[in-house]
Parts: C-alpha cells; structure tokens; sequence
C-alpha cells in the first residue's frame, strides 16, 4: 500500500492536522485555495474521506465565534425547511467552530456547482432565484429568534455633505497617484460626475428603512452555486444580520441583473421581482421605498474607490467601471427601475 502524499504547501496554508484531528474526515490529500470572494479564505480539501470546503474566517468584521456558530444553527434549520444550503459539519466534540492558534475555522461538504450571472439566466430561472431570496427570508423569519428583530434601528441614509467631503478628498488623492493611468482617470470622471448628480438630487435624501427582518447580507451571485440549471446552494453566511428585507432583494437584483455596460436588465429584473414579491409577502411600496434608498446609497457609496486610494487594494477595481455606470443610468431610468420592481 502506497504510503499518503503530502499536500503541497499552499499560501496562508490552515493547520491541517490540527483541523482534522476535530474531525472524522479523515487524513488530508490535497488542499487547494479557492479563488473567488473578496473576503475570508476558502480552500478545496481533499481527504482519504471525501471532498470538503474548508473556510478560513478571517475578516475581523465577521471572525467573531458566536456570531459564526449562530449562522451555523440557521444554516441547519433552513436546510430542514428545504432552502438549499450546505451546513458546516460538526467536530468530534459536537462544535461547528474550530478555533486553531486564534483562527476560526469551519468545514463543510463540498458542492459541485458553478456560480451563475443574472444574464446567463433565463426569464423563468429569474423568477426561480427571487423566489429563493423570498424563501431564505420567510425561512429566517420562521426559525430565528423574533426577540432580535426589535435591535438595532435602520441606519440614517448618507448624508450629502458628507459624500461631498468624501469626493473632495478621494479627488485629492486621484490627482496625487503616480503613475498616473487610466483607472485614475475614470475615477476622476465619475467622482466630478457624481458630485454634479448629488447636488441636483440632494433634497431627495431618504427617510430610514422600512420593515426589518433576518437576511443572508450578502446574495450575489459568487455566493449562489448552481447544478445545471438549478441553485445548490447558497453560500457565505458571514453578514446574516437584522436589517431592511426588501433592500437586500434590490441591491441583489442590482449585483445579478447589472450588464458591463452599467445598465440593469429590467425584464429579468422584473421576473426576479415578482417572485420574490410571492415568496415573501413584501408589498410593491415596501419594493419601491427599497428602491429609492439602494438608489440614494448607490449615489453616495464610493467603496471601491476608496479600497483603491485608501488601502491600495485593487481587488475590486474591475467591478468599479459598470457598478459607476450605473448609478447615473439608474438616476436617468429611475421610474423604469421602481415599475420593475413593483410591477
């Protein structure tokens, strides 16, 4: 019998003895970084008992344990509703969570799946993935604790004259950048033209949010896994929170229906909208109040900008040119987005 091949050595490389020791899934045979995802660290693993999705909780906004193991439970409870998900698997000692040298870890099954972009959906499969948004959060709404949905308030909408101070500084800090190239000189473009858009629209600032509820905090499509044609899986639970529902659906649909020309496609949109309409139970106005604030946060959000000047991380700097794109053409087709989403 041949003896075990060691895994090649990967970067950030997670103790995998240690790991597997907590665990009946067997001695490791390789362990691949996975490549998707702007946060925390995921790795393929192989091992004499199977494939399994090993998850590095390493964003300090969400490596807290408590709040791992409490996505844990509801991961377990939607699955016994029927929501496709892929619940992490419990350690010898009973735990979800397995805290190494000060890193919280978690193992899951793994799925096959690929991740699908709302273009590359049918009318029909739109309708199929609203109401998958609407069942996880009917779901979460029938197995999290009600108690915790009178926390914290929605939060103000972005202030105006804060955006202005923030647009001035990120200019500064374009014109400063040396070398100079061409993704300094489309920020340019769209900050001078975002402050123009701001200073027409600024008496249309929202109220707070409306109706909260329980949320996944993060559907978009590198955290839906598809087989064929049908979702998996949903993924990456990290920001499972109490916040405004009916937001989330608009800033998903905003994430999936986007085309690289920073337009939305309003007939999948539409599809989409409805059925997560059905599956919920939100109302048209709840949609449409839900528009005008993802709208205003749009306007006024310049994180990817911000992640490029005031942290030098370019990770999302490809996503920055159709996501500025857009919020003009939404300002522009701001009637035709709210009758997709409440017609």
């Amino acid at each position: 019998m041949s003896p075990l091949r060691v895994p090649p050595p990967v970067p950030n490389a997670p103790p995998l003895g240690a790991l597997l020791r907590r665990y009946a899934a067997g001695s490791p045979l390789s362990c691949r970084p996975v490549d998707e995802g702007l946060l925390n660290r995921g790795y393929r693993l192989c091992t004499t008992r199977g494939r399994f999705f090993l998850k590095h909780h390493f964003d300090p906004e969400t490596a807290d344990p408590a709040a791992i193991v409490r996505q844990h439970r509801a991961t377990r409870r939607l699955a016994d509703l029927g929501v496709p998900v892929a619940p992490p698997l419990a350690g010898r000692d009973g735990r979800t969570v397995a805290v190494v040298g000060g890193h919280a870890y978690a193992l899951h099954p793994w799925v096959d799946g690929r991740h699908r972009h709302g273009g590359q959906l049918t009318p029909g499969q739109c309708g199929r993935l609203g109401s998958l948004l609407g069942a996880v959060h009917a779901g979460l709404e029938r197995v999290m604790p009600a108690h915790a949905r009178t926390g914290p308030a929605p939060a103000e909408s972005a202030d105006p004259a804060d955006t202005f101070a923030l647009i001035d500084d990120l200019l500064t800090r374009v014109r400063r950048h040396r070398p100079a190239d061409s993704f300094d000189a489309l920020a340019r473009h769209r900050l001078l033209e975002r402050r123009a858009l701001l200073e027409r629209h600024a008496g249309r600032r929202p109220p707070r949010g409306g109706a909260v509820g329980w949320v996944h905090g993060d559907f978009h499509p590198f955290n839906v896994l598809y087989r064929g044609d049908v979702p998996a899986a949903i993924v990456d639970w990290d920001r499972l929170g109490v916040r405004p529902r009916a937001e989330e659906a608009v800033r998903a649909a905003a994430i999936f229906f986007v085309r690289p020309t920073g337009t939305l496609d309003l007939r999948r949109v539409r599809s989409y909208a409805r059925a997560y309409r059905r599956a919920s139970g939100a109302t048209p106005s709840q949609l449409a109040a839900a528009v005008h604030r993802v709208w205003w946060e749009r306007l006024n959000d310049f994180w990817m900008l911000r992640w490029h000047y005031e942290r030098g991380d370019t990770r999302a700097d490809s996503q920055f040119p159709a996501t500025a794109a857009l919020a003009v053409w939404w300002t522009r087709e701001y009637d035709a987005v709210r009758g997709a989403f409440t017609g």
